[in-house]
This record gives C-alpha cells, structure tokens and sequence, in this order.
C-alpha cells in the first residue's frame, strides 16, 4: 500500500524575496573575501574575477553583464521563473559585492581563511538559492541545457569549463594564489556535494 505523500507546498513571494535576498547577501560575502585576497573560483564568478584584475574594471559590473547572454538560455532551460530568479540572484549579489567593498574592508586575511571562508559562506548561499530556484547564472545554466538536451551531465560540463578557467588563472596569477583558489573551489563543491538534497526539501 504506498502511503500517502505530503502536500506540496509552494513559497509566498515574501519567503522567494527574503529567501533570494539572504541566500545572495552569503554569496557575496565569500566573494568580497575572496577577492581580497586576490583568489579567484569557477563559474562565471570566477571569470568576472580573473577579468577585474586584469582589467581594474569593477567585479560586479562584469559579474552582471557576463550572465546577460545566460538569462534566455536560463528561460528556455527551466522556464520563466528560474529566469527571473536567476535574474534576482545575479543582481543581488553583484550589487552587494560592490557594496561590501567600502562596508566591510579587508586590510589582510590570509588566503587559505579566505578560501576556507570563501567556501563555506558561498557555498552556503548557493543552497539557498537552489532552494529557492534561483541560481548564479552562466556556465551552471549551459551545464542544465546540455544535460536536457543530449545527456551530457551538468558537474563534466561545469568541470570542464573550471579545468579550462583555472589553466587561465595559473598563467595569469601566482602560483599560490591559484593553489589556495582551488581549496576554496574544493570546499564550495563539497558543500554542496553534502548538503543540496532535493528529497530533503521541496523546490518550488
């Protein structure tokens, strides 16, 4: 006899707001720390990071454009609302990454506290978005388009584009400053390796 399943239920558009909000305000933090210590990560986070180095051109300026081509793939992949999420998401934190830097100023931190740091807070604020449908945008959303369409799974897509990003940084960066870069990547992934669960709790 199979058993009778809970009701779904579906959040408000307060709980979406506050929930996006909350979930993008941990994001950034981990960035901001990031940053500081001259770190970068995967993702098109981690290519807005290699480029404002490079160019001086502010982090969260070229975090939101970057996403921009992403936002009709983003509909086509999942529809409008985790568009519109996605849209939230990426603004939210691209407008609180340049927010922090004057707020919370980092005179020093140590890279391997900013990758440990990095990991956690951000990976963290990445399950809160996934749990309220939103996302970071880019590569995540190309990586669900392809595994869709053709079977391709998303984490060899995303693995694939971060080998790539990271070959870019080590020719670019320190040597160590790369190496402390894939920790916090490492602890990111495995966060949510661990903890993002859709049987734990209802996406709507």
């Amino acid at each position: 006899m199979t058993p009778d399943l809970p009701p779904v239920k579906h959040y408000t558009l307060f709980e979406d707001i506050q929930g996006l909000l909350i979930a993008s305000v941990q994001s950034a933090l981990g960035l901001h720390l990031l940053r500081a210590a001259g770190l970068v990560t995967g993702g098109t986070a981690g290519m807005s990071l290699i480029l404002s180095y490079v160019t001086g051109w502010s982090f969260g300026l070229v975090f939101f454009v970057i996403n921009i081509p992403f936002y009709g793939l983003a509909w086509r992949a999942r529809g409008l609302m985790f568009c519109l999420k996605s849209l939230a998401s990426v603004t939210f934190v691209s407008v609180l990454a340049e927010a922090m830097k004057p707020l919370v100023h980092v005179d020093s931190i140590h890279p391997g506290a900013a990758a440990v740091l990095f990991g956690v807070s951000t990976g963290v604020g990445l399950l809160g978005l996934f749990r309220h449908s939103g996302s970071l945008g880019g590569v995540s959303i190309m990586a669900l388009i392809l595994q869709d369409k053709y079977g391709f799974k998303a984490g060899w897509t995303q693995t694939i584009h971060d080998l790539a990003l990271f070959a870019v940084a080590f020719w670019l960066l320190p040597v160590d400053k790369v190496l402390w870069s894939l920790l916090g990547a490492v602890i990111l992934n495995m966060v949510i390796a661990f903890n993002h669960r859709r049987d734990w709790y209802i996406v709507t």
